[in-house]
Parts: C-alpha cells; sequence; structure tokens
C-alpha cells in the first residue's frame, strides 16, 4: 500500500453521515486499494473516475429512501408479474479508469438474460436502471461513468422530486417516463415518495399497490 491511499484509508475512517471527501490525481491501485479496505461497509460509496477518487457516507435517512425505493419496485414486480431483478448497490468497475457504486439498481428489459446467475459483473451486464439518491450530494458527477458502462436509464431523487433521466448519443437527457417501466413517470414515484415521508412507509406500499391495480390490464 503506497503512503499516499494511507491517508486516504485514514481520512475515509473518520468521515462522519452525509459527506463527501474527493481526491485528485488519484490511481487505480489507490481506488482498489481502499475498496479493499472498507469492504461491504453500509453506508460507504466510492467511485472512480479517471484519476478522481469520491468517497461519499450516507445516513440512515439516506437509506430509507433507497429501502422504499426498492420496495415500490418489488410490490410491482408481484403484482404486475413482470421479471423484475433487484441487485442493490453492487460496484461496477473497468479495470484503470471508472468504478461506481449506485444506491440501487434493476434489471428489466435485461432480466431474461441474467436469468438465474447468482455472480453478475455490472460492468458486463449493466443494470438497466440504476438509481440515485441524493438527499446530502450531488452525484451527477458520476453520469459519465454509467454512460461509459452503457446503462440506459438513471433514477435521482433529490428529496423533492424523482427524475428520470436516459442515455442518448450525448449523454442523459431527462424523460417524463421510464422506458424500463413504462408505467412509472416522475411524477408517479415522485408522488409515492412524497406520501412515504406525510404517511408512513406502510402506507404509502399500500397506496402504490392500489393504484398498481387500478391500472389498465
Amino acid at each position: 500500500m503506497i503512503a499516499e491511499t494511507a491517508n486516504y484509508l485514514s481520512i475515509v475512517d473518520q468521515m462522519p453521515a452525509d459527506t463527501v471527501v474527493i481526491f485528485h490525481n488519484s490511481t487505480w491501485e489507490d481506488y482498489e486499494e481502499l475498496l479493499a479496505h472498507v469492504g461491504e461497509a453500509s453506508g460507504l460509496h466510492v467511485s472512480f473516475n479517471d484519476g478522481t477518487l469520491k468517497v461519499m457516507t450516507v445516513s440512515s435517512g439516506h437509506e430509507k429512501y433507497v429501502r422504499f425505493i426498492d420496495s415500490l419496485i418489488s410490490s410491482l414486480r408481484l403484482r404486475l408479474r413482470i421479471n423484475i431483478l433487484s441487485h442493490g448497490s453492487a460496484t461496477m468497475k473497468r479495470k484503470a479508469n471508472k468504478g461506481n457504486e449506485p444506491d440501487a439498481s434493476f434489471y428489466v428489459q435485461s432480466a431474461a438474460a441474467i436469468g438465474n446467475r447468482i455472480d453478475v459483473d455490472p460492468a458486463v451486464d449493466p443494470p438497466d436502471v440504476v438509481v440515485e439518491v441524493d438527499i446530502h450530494h450531488d452525484s451527477r458527477d458520476n453520469y459519465p461513468i454509467y454512460a461509459a458502462f452503457g446503462v440506459p436509464e438513471i433514477w435521482r431523487y433529490d428529496g423533492h422530486e424523482m427524475t428520470i433521466l436516459q442515455l442518448q448519443r450525448d449523454g442523459y437527457v431527462s424523460a417524463e417516463t421510464s422506458r424500463a417501466l413504462p408505467m412509472l413517470t416522475s411524477g408517479v414515484l415522485t408522488e409515492y415518495l412524497r406520501r412515504m415521508t406525510e404517511e408512513g412507509e406502510f402506507k404509502a406500499i399500500i397506496a402504490f399497490d392500489e393504484w398498481l391495480q387500478s391500472l389498465p390490464r
């Protein structure tokens, strides 16, 4: 382990929740060493983009939103009988220049191709949707990483609104409706995230399930 990486580890070990530290002129070896050091530590996300190493710590409030979004997708999967595979915040990385951990990720259009494989490399088989919850941070500098891996769709929630972004030739552009799950719009996702904060998770999930049942078949 090089001396500079040791400094990274010391700083990261003392980071409070909801903070971001960015190291410039970092190496791929620094990134790999840091990933090995933190392991599967919850509440910590690490990204690397062409020499820029970013470490983000998240709070329990941040994770509450992530779990709720995952609950919405689980409810939709069961109610509408859609094959959706949840892949959590699995690290996607391409040796030497790019790596990132989304807050959540889902295989929808490509779920059948993934099948029942346990070990899926999201850098080789990118998820159809990644989720970024930006309550206290801004993940938009990670978009070029997702574009490099060919992730078709990003859902970004900033605490007020869910924005759906779809990959085009020149990068990600906003869209009202999800391409992966066309019954979901920015407005629908925003509404039920708002209801979660106002009414609680259980009532919001029940309301979402009732809405799903009202959709034309």
